[in-house]
């Protein structure tokens, strides 16, 4: 390097000379200099992430997930369910909900307050969504979606319903949440305009998932779920706490009260047929069908659940 001098050789010579006071400065300050140089060559890394830094691909990143979430054969689940709106009398209610879980392809929720209630199960790729006795929508909503890395528990299945909710799942990157790092599933940080997933760079359990749904004329719907304080049950984690936001505002929240591991549960309770063969299909909802769908996601849920509420 031109004009290094090493700094064994620089105090040599303060040593072994009785230089100037000006020559003496001028020693220092080039000793001073090297060293900062040095130091910065081995601190400044530890805050970049490098560009070119090794990332998994995104099929092994879902692997790692699924088998860091774990396995089991059903789950039954008791939460609290919070919605925060300035439309409801206090600004928020709180509803009980029990979840069924039959790995990995059947999902039911249960609803109950004292002026309604609310079934909405998912069974090998279909979804019916009762309430109070009546058919009311046979798809899901973005806020049904949340349970989907959990219900699908293994790589082949996560990957396909991703794919088909809007991530690329051959897209990977490394980014940085709260000063820590993390790997991002469908998008290369910092972007966050399409849907994608981040992991906890060490357990590579989920606790960020962005989700940007285009809607009629082509608006998009963003909701952002944050899953935390996972739990450990036997052989399979589960978010204690989840929360959800639209434009950084809390709308959402489930705290989880328990959890049964491997109950059983009747297999009518998840048959779709069955199902709506019990509830009549709501006649004002298909004539909603046929109006402009200008209400967001989160207006339909607010209206869902005042049904049920109050």
């Amino acid at each position: 390097m031109e004009g290094y001098e090493h700094p064994f050789f620089i105090a040599s010579r303060l040593l072994s000379c009785k230089p100037t006071g000006d020559i003496l400065l001028k020693m220092y300050k080039k000793f001073y200099k090297i060293t900062i140089f040095f130091i910065s060559l081995t601190v400044l890394p530890l805050f970049i992430v490098p560009a070119n830094a090794y990332v998994l691909q995104g099929p092994h990143l879902i692997e790692l997930m699924t088998q860091n979430i774990g396995k089991t054969k059903s789950l039954f689940i008791s939460q609290k369910l919070a919605l925060y709106d300035d439309s409801f009398k206090e600004g928020s209610i709180e509803i009980k909900e029990a979840l069924k879980y039959i790995f990995p392809e059947k999902f039911r929720s249960d609803i109950v307050s004292k002026n309604g209630k609310r079934i909405h199960v998912v069974s090998k790729g279909r979804a019916l969504t009762v309430i109070d006795g009546k058919t009311v929508a046979g798809h899901e909503t973005l806020f049904d979606r949340y349970k989907d890395i959990i219900l699908y528990n293994s790589r082949s299945a996560l990957m396909r319903k991703l794919a088909q909710l809007g991530i690329n799942t051959s897209v990977a990157s490394l980014g940085r949440f709260e000063n820590k790092p993390v790997y991002i599933l469908g998008a290369q940080y910092p972007d966050e305009s399409v849907s994608q997933i981040w992991l906890n760079k060490e357990t590579f359990r989920p606790f960020r998932w962005i989700i940007n749904n285009e809607r009629y004329g082509g608006r998009i719907d963003s909701l952002e779920v944050r899953y935390s304080k996972w739990k450990k049950i036997r052989k399979i984690f589960y978010p204690m706490h989840i929360e959800f936001y639209q434009d950084d505002h809390l709308i959402r929240m489930i705290e989880v009260d328990e959890i049964k591991v491997d109950p059983g549960f009747p297999p009518g309770l998840f048959d779709i047929n069955r199902l709506k063969s019990t509830y009549p299909q709501d006649t004002q909802d298909i004539s909603k069908q046929h109006q402009p769908r200008e209400l967001t996601e989160v207006q339909k849920m607010i209206e869902e659940f005042k049904k049920i509420y109050e």
